[in-house]
């Protein structure tokens, strides 16, 4: 096995527990009784992106791309 495809397994194995535990972080996307007050309509509605919901939101999609590729690179005949 080359030094190369170690250190790629590794990082595949840190990104799945990373992202594992970044969605078992967030929150359920179920409106709840909050949809119905206009509760999407507050503050926090308005600037999700630029919470903790939507930090973990961009970084479970970097991480699920990291994954995608990592998976595919690691399938190659270029390792054997």
């Amino acid at each position: 096995m080359s030094i190369l495809k170690i250190i790629l397994t590794i990082i595949f194995v840190i990104d799945c527990i990373g992202l594992s535990a970044i969605v078992l972080m967030q929150e359920g996307k179920s409106a709840g009784l909050g949809a119905i007050a206009g509760g999407a309509e507050s503050y926090w509605g308005q600037n999700k992106g630029r919470s903790m919901e939507g930090f973990l939101v961009k970084l479970t999609r970097v991480m699920a791309v990291l994954f995608f590729v990592l998976a595919i690179v690691l399938q190659l005949k270029i390792f054997n």
